[in-house]
């Protein structure tokens, strides 16, 4: 659970880096730009270690309703993960999809894990999801919304969003972890 704990602050530390040191962060260039993206890389991995490592200490059990939920919900993650560079008119209506889309997918992977160190983990990226949101919104102006979203833009999102949440299912599947009732 060390390395899952470390890996999570690792995460927090990188990306908050910009929100508690801007004069310090834009001092630093585009070397801190490298920094931040090799400390993420290593939260990761420390991360994924981590919660591999953990030893399963249940906390609760939904059933298989979860399992459904959860999917349903992946499903919205994967597309508000893509919203934000899409040209879909979807994008014009959030000004955080990826962050709300890693929220959601922190809930639904709860759902169906419902051990402790899925709890630090999907939680705790959850909390920090939520926190900057809070910070963004307190010291950035809102920007313009996007204007260029087309129906094709929509589509190409909805087709984009069905492949990766195909991809995510297979490479479940592969890691050992069936990702669907039955």
């Amino acid at each position: 659970m060390l390395w899952l704990v470390l890996g999570l602050a690792l995460w927090v530390g990188a990306h908050i880096f910009k929100r508690i040191a801007p004069d310090l962060r834009a001092r630093m260039g585009d070397a801190g730009k490298g920094l931040v993206a090799v400390l993420v890389l290593a939260s990761v991995v420390l991360m994924v270690i981590g919660y591999r490592a953990a030893d399963v200490t249940p906390l609760w059990y939904f059933g298989g309703w979860a399992i459904s939920a959860n999917n349903l919900l992946m499903v919205f993650a994967v597309a508000l993960f893509g919203i934000g560079h899409s040209k879909s008119r979807i994008r014009a209506k959030l000004r955080h999809p990826m962050l709300y889309g890693l929220l959601i997918w922190g809930v639904a992977h709860m759902l169906v894990n419902g051990d402790l160190s899925s709890l630090v983990l999907f939680g705790g990226l959850g909390l920090w999801a939520i926190a900057t949101i809070f910070l963004i919104n307190r010291d950035e102006p809102v920007p313009e919304p996007y204007v260029d979203g087309t129906v094709r833009g929509d589509i190409r999102l909805a087709v984009i969003t069905v492949v990766i949440f195909a991809l995510t299912t297979t490479a479940h599947t592969w890691l050992g972890r069936w990702p669907f009732t039955g």
